[in-house]
């Protein structure tokens, strides 16, 4: 039995009837084409990856644990999110001290409110006594920049990684910002619509760090679903 939702008629000339055409006041837009197009941006921008970049901040990674060193993940919006997933991919999977700032709304807001969102994770990094031994992993759409003033949080705390001699590391969509500029290890987003390199940015960072906690540089375990036994 075929579907049909309020707003959206099925294609004529479908086999199976699937749903095809959405309408919304002012617009008509064919679904099935656009998630069709969207999908093949994925492949294309999967495709330009820089794998030898990829490469090198697993090896990066493995010599700050080796080191015992920490990973401190940094970013606003879905980079917050972002970071805070990964620090739990990075410490139960691969054995990496990893935090980040954004998970102690107390502190973040405290800091914000008192003084400024540009300080606001080189302070915390500074009380977290940043150290050569330690990485900064970014991600950010743009990788922030001084002019335009744009993720100043982001901008003064890669400032500080650098006068500690720490590493940066980045997973941003441009080439043109202060951590694709500055950070010893980056992988830059290419090939992404520019009215779509925020979305397909964040995706991408997701797939990069699931990349990375699954090397066998780094990884000292699996994930639960891949150690369970699987029967015939």
């Amino acid at each position: 039995m075929n579907r049909q939702l309020s707003g959206v008629a099925p294609a004529p000339d479908s086999p199976i009837g699937e749903l095809e055409v959405v309408e919304t006041p002012g617009r008509r837009v064919a679904a099935q084409s656009f998630s069709r197009s969207y999908l093949n941006e994925v492949c294309a921008i999967a495709g330009q990856l820089d794998d030898a970049a990829i490469e090198a901040m697993a090896a990066a990674l493995a010599g700050v644990r080796d080191a015992g060193g920490r990973l401190f993940i940094l970013g606003a919006g879905g980079g917050a999110g972002h970071a805070s997933h990964a620090v739990n991919d990075f410490r139960k999977i691969c054995g990496i001290e990893a935090y980040a700032p954004s998970d102690n709304v107390s502190e973040l807001t405290a800091r914000v409110n008192d003084d400024g969102w540009e300080s606001a994770y080189s302070e915390w990094l500074k009380i977290s006594r940043l150290a050569p031994t330690d990485a900064v992993l970014i991600f950010s759409v743009g990788g922030g920049s001084r002019e335009p003033q744009v993720s100043m949080s982001l901008v003064s705390a890669i400032e500080l990684a650098k006068e500690r001699g720490s590493l940066v590391l980045g997973i941003v969509g441009r080439a043109d910002g202060a951590t694709a500029t500055h950070a010893d290890h980056c992988v830059v987003v290419m090939g992404a619509p520019a009215e779509r390199i925020t979305p397909h940015t964040e995706a991408f960072q997701a797939v990069v760090w699931h990349l990375l906690v699954s090397h066998p540089l780094i990884a000292v375990r699996q994930g639960t679903w891949e150690s369970l036994s699987v029967g015939p």
